[in-house]
């Protein structure tokens, strides 16, 4: 691939322009908006000047709804040898293409599987992709040419080619993607006019639980009205276990042992079968989860900190695995948790004490 035109210079848009211009490929940028465009070339990710001719690949990022038209525009115009999508819906614009009888030999659904909270291009970067799934949904009648366009990309993105059937595609990603989005915004929903010195009290886990609340709510609307059925489905099946959830805490309250009883076998058997569900979520670089020691070191809120605890963990020999870090409330101080594999767990408190830190047990 030498020539790419990318459509739509949001987050996604403007990250792959990065990560392709980084690899020498002319990349040549459009947008209904031309000021987004002229910021996405600003940062790097290619020019806005039109392109002279057809150029190899033709990258359509725009929002599920437009996506469609977009690629139809595209294709009729003769914009580019193969065309692909970034959406993170697949089945309902294929269909679409297909009712307005384009030929789909050179066209490809993708969807990589990486994003931020924030968009536009001024959150974009040429890492975004970097060794996260980049799903594929070719059919019998997607050209090998396309396709090979399609893995250079992913490559050039340094990503990981995962192939699908697109159908199959949209309810995995309402599984792992959308349906938990609505449930993140639920729970940060019932702070909304929660009491200031209940709000005080967050730490951690409602951060966790909460972080991916804070993305833009117009372009959520784009994807899930692209994707409602199976979302629906899912939250149904939500709700069904929120129900029974209530039932079992309702009964905890009860004066009868065998209620009480009844009511805590309940939350058990959610808190299990949570247990069980989150042990299949992949870990490190996509392999089988793994079961890391933690470290908890005390910090100052101060610059440099984090960098010196990596390189004195860098000096012991241990490799950090994972990191978290938790902020003290109404203090200037916080807790680092270092993942480690579980016999670079004593190694690591001995060296980190050694050098005057404050290991937590």
């Amino acid at each position: 691939m030498r020539t790419a035109l990318v459509i739509g210079t949001g987050l996604i848009g403007t990250s792959a322009g990065l990560a392709l211009s980084q690899r020498g490929v002319t990349v040549h940028l459009a947008d209904p908006n031309p000021e987004q465009a002229r910021t996405a070339a600003a940062l790097g990710a290619g020019t806005d000047e039109a392109p002279d001719g057809p150029v190899d690949l033709a990258i359509v990022a725009a929002p599920p709804a437009h996506v469609a038209g977009v690629l139809a525009d595209a294709m009729l115009r003769g914009a580019a040898r193969g065309y692909l999508d970034v959406a993170s819906v697949k089945g309902g614009p294929r269909r679409e293409l297909e009712a307005r009888g384009l030929d789909l030999t050179a066209y490809i659904g993708t969807h990589p599987m990486s994003g931020r909270e924030k968009s536009g291009p001024l959150a974009a970067t040429g890492d975004l992709f970097e060794g996260r799934p980049w799903v594929l949904t070719p059919t019998r009648d997607t050209d090998t040419e396309v396709l090979n366009l399609a893995l250079e990309l992913v490559s050039h993105c340094r990503a990981v080619p995962v192939v699908m059937d697109a159908d199959a595609h949209d309810r995995a990603v309402a599984l792992v993607s959308h349906m938990p989005h609505l449930v993140s915004s639920l729970v940060a929903a019932r702070l909304e006019n929660a009491e200031e010195a209940a709000v005080r009290l967050c730490g951690q886990g409602i951060r966790d639980v909460t972080r991916i609340a804070a993305s833009d709510p117009r372009m959520w609307i784009d994807i899930l009205s692209a994707n409602p059925g199976p979302v629906a489905d899912l939250l149904t099946d939500v709700a069904g276990d929120l129900e029974e959830t209530v039932r079992a805490l309702r009964a905890l309250q009860s004066t009868d042992d065998h209620k009480r009883r009844e009511g805590s076998t309940g939350i058990e058997d959610v808190l299990r079968r949570g247990n069980a569900g989150q042990v299949r979520v992949p870990g490190k670089h996509g392999s089988a989860p793994r079961v890391y020691e933690v470290v908890a070191v005390l910090i100052d809120d101060q610059p440099g900190q984090l960098a010196r605890i990596f390189a004195d963990a860098g000096m012991a020999g241990v490799n950090i695995e994972d990191v978290r870090i938790e902020h003290a409330t109404g203090q200037q101080a916080g807790l680092v948790q270092l993942m480690v594999e579980p016999k670079a767990a004593p190694v690591l408190s001995a060296a980190l004490r050694e050098r005057g830190w404050a290991i937590r047990q």
